[in-house]
């Protein structure tokens, strides 16, 4: 039943006008519509990220969303670095950390969270 249709990350945040800073500012993701009750989305390759206000922000200790960036990825971690973007440091079994960068044999991940403290997640698939 929902095996062909495609999915949506979905973040709450407690304040849309910084979040929107964020996703657009520093992550460069393009507005795709805004609703009354704020609600904004935002187009990210094939995918639409949703972003709603929410007394409930933050409250997530999981990843959020996730972006496999491929050959990218090395390249990516340096804009964000540049724009500001706070990387987070995790002890991972099985994993060395390089400077931002974790690395699992050939996997590539960095962790980075939005202004309510949403983990957002990038990698190299």
């Amino acid at each position: 039943m929902l095996a062909q249709k495609d999915a949506m990350a979905t973040i709450a945040v407690k304040d849309l006008a910084r979040a929107r800073a964020f996703y657009e500012g520093k992550l460069g993701l393009k507005k795709g519509s805004m609703d009354e009750i704020g609600v904004a989305t935002y187009r990210s390759g094939g995918s639409t990220l949703v972003v709603y206000q929410s007394d409930f922000a933050g409250t997530n200790k999981a990843t959020s969303a996730t972006w496999g960036l491929g050959q990218e990825f090395d390249v990516v971690v340096q804009t964000l670095q540049g724009s500001g973007v706070t990387f987070e440091h995790y002890d991972i079994p099985g994993g060395k950390r390089e400077r931002d960068v974790h690395v699992f044999g050939s996997f590539k991940g960095a962790w980075f969270k939005d202004p309510d403290g949403n983990i957002l997640h990038i990698n190299n698939m």
